[in-house]
C-alpha cells in the first residue's frame, strides 16, 4: 500500500510539535514543506515521520522532530538571516533552516555524509545551502559572521570560533554535555563587547561533536 507522506507530515506537526508547544509559525510552516522521508534510508523511509530518532548511514541519526523543532525555534531565525550548522547528517535540519534563513551553510565531518547531503539538498532545489566537508568546531571563517549557529552534535563546551563567528545579538543553539550522556541544550545570546547571556532549555542525546575545538 502507498504510504501518504504528506498526511504524516501534517500529523506529525500536530500531534509532535504543535501539543508541545511549538508555535513559531515560520517553523511550523518549514516542517509542513520539508519531505523527511527523502532524507532517511530507503528501508526507513515508512517510520520517517514517526516521533523519534532514525538511524542514517555511519553510525550517526537523524534526530526527533520535536527535538529540531525546538532548537531552530530557540534561534528566533529571521527570513533575512545568515545560518551556519553544524553537523550536516542526513541533511533534514539545513533543508527546515533553508525554508526560513536567506542562506545557509552546512559542515559535516564525515564524507559520506556530507556528499549524501549535498545531493538531496540538490536534488530537492535547495539553492541557498552550502555544505562543505569539515571541521564544526571551527566553523565556517569566510562566510562568517552568522545571524545564528545551530550545532547539532554534542560538545564539552561551547568552541571558540564558533561565538566569534556570531554576529552581535546572535544565537546558539548547542548541546553541552558529556559523550554518551545525557547533555544540556544551552541557548546563547551574543551581547554587547562579546558577552553572553546563557539560557538553559532542554535535556537531550546528542552524537559527539568531533573536532579540533571539541572531543577529539
Amino acid at each position: 500500500m502507498e504510504i501518504n507522506f504528506e498526511e504524516l507530515r501534517d500529523e506529525m506537526v500536530e500531534e509532535q510539535l504543535i501539543k508541545r508547544g511549538i508555535d513559531d509559525d515560520l517553523v511550523l510552516n518549514a516542517f509542513r514543506k520539508v519531505k523527511r522521508e527523502k532524507f532517511v534510508p530507503d528501508k526507513n523511509k515508512k517510520y520517517a515521520y514517526e516521533d523519534g530518532a532514525q538511524l542514517i548511514s555511519a553510525g550517526q541519526t537523524i534526530s526527533q522532530p520535536y527535538i529540531v523543532a525546538v532548537m531552530i525555534e530557540a534561534l528566533e531565525i529571521k527570513e533575512s538571516d545568515k545560518v551556519l550548522e553544524i553537523g550536516t547528517g542526513s541533511g533534514y535540519a539545513a533543508a527546515l533552516l533553508a525554508e526560513i534563513a536567506a542562506e545557509v551553510y552546512t559542515i559535516e565531518r564525515i564524507e559520506e555524509l556530507a556528499l549524501k547531503a549535498r545531493k538531496v539538498l540538490s536534488d530537492l532545489d535547495y539553492r541557498n545551502v552550502k555544505v562543505k566537508l569539515g571541521d564544526g568546531s571551527l566553523g565556517w571563517e569566510e562566510n562568517a559572521p552568522y545571524d545564528s549557529i545551530l550545532v547539532s552534535a554534542a560538545a564539552p563546551y561551547v568552541p571558540e570560533k564558533l561565538i566569534e563567528q556570531l554576529s552581535k545579538g546572535g544565537k546558539i543553539v548547542i548541546p553541552v554535555g558529556e559523550r554518551n550522556e545525557v547533555q544540556q541544550l544551552k541557548r546563547l545570546t551574543k551581547k554587547s563587547k562579546g558577552k553572553l547571556k546563557e539560557e538553559e532549555l532542554e535535556y537531550v542525546r546528542f552524537v559527539p561533536l568531533i573536532g579540533e575545538d571539541s572531543w577529539r
